[in-house]
């Protein structure tokens, strides 16, 4: 155990991105498995972890402005697709989600087929970047979460329907994904909200909000100490922290 590591500097920015990420994470994933969509999050992380890819096979700038817009741009199209989708066939749209999933996960492995850094590439991917945050990519996650959730509050995602709800959903993912990695957004998503499915309105709100802002403390502060990938770390903190309230709830009533 290295006491030392417990570095603000490094550990600081992360807890902001991952307060960030979970400031629209919290309300859509509520949502999310009201719906029953519940792998939605994890087929639009995909499908704008592909256009990341994509744009880096076209040689963008890493990190820069287009390998953004491509990212949204497939994030769009993706939310486009499944509007559709649940339109022509909503009894099988959870199953269409999951062909989603998969099709941008093999994608994403075709086009870095050739690539000798793919391995890596699919790995930050996946698990993210969380400790390696910047100014700038905080700034831009601030942003897009302001203006998302004022559109939530203010109903103007709930006045365009179904590809309101996707649209949002896509450009919260697509300015999480590349930060904190496809596992974080779908866990940040649904864990807390599986863990406050017992109540409703404000109060699940602000139980599913106190659960994730402790898992992400508990998993940052746990993967310095022992020295383990910071993201999956936080995917455990995130469980442990959503049982352990259901579970100190009097009488622990779930609903049926």
């Amino acid at each position: 155990m290295n006491w030392s590591a417990l570095d603000l500097s490094i550990l600081g920015p992360a807890l902001v991105a991952g307060l960030l990420v979970l400031a629209t994470h919290v309300p859509l994933g509520t949502q999310v498995l009201d719906r029953g969509i519940v792998f939605i999050d994890l087929a639009i992380a995909q499908i704008a972890g592909l256009g990341v890819i994509a744009a880096d096979a076209l040689g963008l700038p890493e990190h820069g402005a287009a390998v953004q817009v491509a990212a949204v741009v497939a994030a769009l199209l993706g939310a486009g697709l499944l509007t559709w989708t649940e339109r022509r066939a909503p009894e099988q749209q959870e199953a269409l989600i999951g062909v989603m999933f998969i099709l941008a996960a093999c994608a994403g492995i075709l086009l870095l087929a050739g690539n000798p850094h793919g391995g890596e590439h699919l790995k930050e991917l996946l698990v993210g970047q969380i400790l390696w945050v910047n100014t700038t990519q905080l700034a831009w996650l601030a942003g897009v979460s302001a203006l998302l959730l004022l559109a939530l509050r203010l109903g103007w995602v709930a006045r365009l329907g179904r590809f309101g709800f996707y649209a949002a959903f896509a450009l919260a993912v697509t300015a999480s994904v590349q930060l904190v990695g496809v596992y974080l957004v779908f866990s940040s998503l649904i864990i807390p909200a599986l863990g406050t499915r017992m109540h409703g309105g404000p109060r699940r709100l602000v139980a599913a909000y106190g659960i994730g802002a402790a898992g992400y403390a508990l998993g940052l502060a746990l993967s310095a100490l022992w020295d383990l990938p910071s993201g999956a770390v936080i995917v455990w903190t995130l469980a442990l922290c959503a049982t352990a309230y259901a579970w100190a709830l009097p009488g622990r009533a779930l609903p049926a």
